[in-house]
Parts: structure tokens; sequence; C-alpha cells
């Protein structure tokens, strides 16, 4: 069974974001070393460790036509061809097609038959 991974949220102003989920979550959130504009969000808190969970991340809102915004989850999947296959088979929608994020492995968005915006990734270091 395949399970929810990462999730993401988007933001018109991170700064504002970032005090945000720190302030009212304590959530420890740095900025990623990759090549886009990209913050990790670590929700595992120091006073209550091994507390279940998955950690996330943080990026400016697209305002870009079929880009996806708001708040959503990655599902770790072997193969993102398999899935983007599967989706389409079942009544889903790729939003954002099969994309490489360097060093981490390969992506793809979509939106499912109720209209909920979805990621799956492929875990690959060797991605350039």
């Amino acid at each position: 069974m395949l399970r929810v991974s990462h999730f993401e949220i988007t933001a018109d102003d991170v700064e504002r974001a970032i005090k945000f989920y720190t302030s009212v979550f304590g959530w420890e959130i740095k900025k990623w070393d990759g090549p886009v504009d990209y913050w990790m969000v670590m929700t595992d808190p120091k006073d209550q460790p091994g507390q279940p969970g998955i950690d996330g991340g943080l990026m400016k809102r697209q305002h870009e036509e079929g880009q996806p915004g708001g708040y959503y989850n990655t599902i770790d999947v072997p193969s993102v061809d398999e899935y983007v296959a599967k989706v389409t088979e079942h009544g889903g929608e790729v939003l954002v097609p099969k994309m490489t994020i360097p060093t981490v492995g390969y992506m793809a968005y979509f939106r499912d038959t109720e209209g909920n915006i979805f990621s799956v990734m492929e875990m690959d270091e060797s991605a350039a």
C-alpha cells in the first residue's frame, strides 16, 4: 500500500506563511539548498519526538494557468509514469506532467475525480 509521504503549502507571501506556521504549530522551516525557491517544513516537535506525522514543503504560489495551488499531499510511488496512466485511466486529470526534481526524483500533479489536487513522487537521487 502506498502512503502519503509529504505535504506542500503554497503561499502568496512566503515569509508571512513561515511566520504563521512557526508561530501557530512550532514547525521548523528552512530554505532548501536546491535549484528552486523552496522551504522544507519539519513538523516533528523536539519536545515530543517520535510523534506520528510527515514533513512537508512551502513554496510561492504560482499564478500561471494550470499550476496547482493550495495545500496538498504527495504520495510516494515506484514509477510516476505508471501512476500517470493509472490516474488518467480512472478519471483523474494530469495538471503538471512528470518533471524532474534534481537529486530527488520525479514528480507529477493531478486532479482527482472530486476536484482535489495531489502529487506523486518517484524517489531517484540520480535524477538530473
